[in-house]
């Protein structure tokens, strides 16, 4: 047995098609006639974005129309028109007398070393943006052809050193029962579209495509990050069964997509989804989600050159709010900083990045770009029902800051006669302890709450969840993360407002009861775990969360709770 990183959940299991690395040799040749060479590299870039775009359009057909996946191609069309890439190339040609395919070279490796050098997964990923635009590039000048991945045999599991969108965009994936590659995390958009497309993958698997050859047995365990090659009779056997559970179960779940969101003992509760752009709106709506309870407003920033403009925002911010068709929705404002960087701002590179110049701080300093795009969600409010939500809050001082630049903005709104909700909710993540400890002072100043587990658990714990030393310690299951949570909402109600969550623990079947018996208003998770987190949240009833509720806050270590939490999910 084989292990990875599992990106999408599911089990497959078929015949092995090893998709060998290709790359295109490229000779350095010095060259005389500049002027051929840069209208050969000019002519191959207007047929690699003609054919960016034909893949696009049979990714969208792949997708039932879901532009927003589809898009993750878009991204090379950006990058090979942008200015520094293209200047970079042509002056490889002119100045150093190097011959295209060379010059393409040496640019996108540039590139690749300044993405490199930000160390996260975002930037990481527009490395294999990088990779596959040069090899497609590099391929249209030497005249080679894409591999064919077209017509491919009942249950084939592909495996490759790494799986690029132009890649899954001609795959026959009717056919996939599952993919496997050496390279790639839960973010990369080989992971995005295999979830986006229902096909179990895991990636990250050291030297998989040494260690199979082409037509052995594989199955391909998407939940857990397993792969068996050559599975005995015994195993193969225990993962029919479990792939027959596992299809089961998907299409049980598809059963409560139509139902509201209650309790076996009829509390209702709000389900909301987490998106990031305006399309995965359409698609938290076809999920089932009641709204959104996060709009993660900073990548329409990352996926572009420069700062997008006050129109750009305000219509996909517009898009969303018509699509969700009166239902909720909560715009987060921008949070950069971090582990999210967006070169063009020029931001300094920081030692500590997550207690640094980041989200409310940058935007309290940076009120040009704040005041753009709260104009945008002002506007755009008009359409639907949009809340405004403020990260990364740490005092009352910087939420009255924010309310004054709002305040100015409407009154010149007023003064045009541009039309808002004039009524619009502003409410805050609670993330940090400062505002955990707050929490009673900020209610009183806000709309709503909004708990982001994934930092409030980080800072409670003074543990960097993306350091593989401490990565153990970090647990939203911890009792200090718990009491902290449970102190926020009773703040929240006790001024009488809402308390929502939209961190990952929203979607934890082991925080469910919990959160149910604190009285969590508002459950916001990922598009792929809504029609979960309603199924989890209907099987219990309070006289049961009271119970389990009662005995968590008697344990003082993460162990006994997340055992004993886990043995009353089992027991379910």
């Amino acid at each position: 047995m084989l292990r990875g990183i599992g990106t999408s959940k599911g089990i497959g299991i078929g015949k092995a098609l090893i998709i060998h690395k290709c790359k295109n040799a490229v000779s350095r040749v010095k060259i005389k006639d500049t002027e051929a060479e840069v209208d050969k590299f000019n002519e191959a870039v207007e047929k690699f974005i003609q054919e960016t775009n034909e893949l696009v359009d049979k990714l969208s057909q792949k997708l039932n129309g879901d532009d927003k996946n589809a898009l993750v191609l878009k991204n090379q069309e950006y990058l090979i028109r942008d200015p520094e890439f293209t200047s970079g190339v042509i002056s490889a040609i002119t100045n150093d007398k190097l011959n295209a395919e060379a010059a393409v070279e040496d640019t996108c490796e540039m590139l690749k070393n300044i993405f490199l050098s930000f160390n996260n997964d975002t930037m990481t990923q527009r490395v294999a943006d990088i990779e596959d635009m040069k090899q497609r590039l590099i391929a249209i000048m030497q005249g080679q052809k894409h591999i064919d991945l077209t017509k491919l045999s009942d249950n084939t599991v592909i495996i490759a050193d790494e799986i690029h969108p132009s890649m899954t965009a001609n795959m026959d994936t009717e056919h996939i029962a599952g993919i496997i590659s050496e390279k790639g995390g839960d973010t990369s958009h080989a992971s995005i579209l295999a979830r986006a497309l229902e096909i179990p993958a895991v990636l990250s698997v050291k030297d998989i495509c040494s260690k199979i050859a082409e037509g052995e047995e594989v199955i391909v365990d998407g939940a857990y990050g397993e792969v068996f090659v050559n599975p005995t009779p015994i195993t193969l056997k225990i993962y029919n069964k479990k792939k027959k559970a596992y299809d089961e179960r998907v299409k049980e779940l598809k059963k409560y997509i139509d139902k509201q969101t209650v309790t076996r003992d009829g509390r209702k509760v709000m389900l909301a989804a987490n998106i990031g752009n305006a399309d995965e709106a359409a698609k938290a709506v076809k999920a089932g989600a009641e709204g959104v309870g996060l709009f993660r407003t900073e990548f329409l920033f990352m996926n572009k050159q420069a700062l997008p403009t006050e129109e750009e925002q305000y219509n996909e911010y517009k898009k969303a709010a018509v699509v969700l068709d009166g239902r909720q929705l909560t715009i987060r404002t921008l949070d950069i900083g971090g582990d999210k960087d967006i070169p063009y701002m020029g931001l300094t590179k920081e030692l500590n990045p997550f207690l640094g110049y980041r989200a409310i701080r940058f935007c309290l300093d940076r009120v040009d770009i704040f005041t753009t795009q709260l104009r945008a969600v002002l506007r755009a409010s008009a359409y639907g029902n949009i809340r405004i939500m403020i990260p990364m809050i740490t005092s009352v001082t910087e939420v009255q800051a924010v309310k004054k630049i709002i305040n100015g903005i409407c009154r010149d709104l007023d003064k045009k006669d541009i039309k808002y909700d004039k009524d619009i909710k502003i409410g805050v993540m609670i993330e940090t302890p400062a505002a955990a400890i707050m929490a009673d002072v900020l209610a009183h100043e806000v709309d709503f709450f909004s708990i982001g587990t994934n930092d409030l658990t980080q800072y409670t714990l003074a543990v960097d969840r993306g350091n593989e030393n401490v990565a153990y310690l970090y647990s939203a299951l911890n009792p200090a993360v718990i009491r902290s949570i449970k102190h926020i909402i009773e703040c929240a109600h006790n001024a009488g407002i809402e308390a929502g969550m939209c961190g990952e623990a929203a979607a934890d079947e082991r925080m469910i009861p919990l959160l149910l018996n604190f009285g969590l208003d508002e459950f916001s998770v990922t598009v792929s775990r809504v029609l979960e987190t309603r199924k989890e949240i209907a099987s219990w009833s309070s006289k049961e969360v009271k119970e389990i509720t009662e005995n968590v806050m008697n344990y003082s270590e993460e162990k006994e709770v997340s055992n004993y939490l886990s043995d009353c999910i089992a027991k379910e």
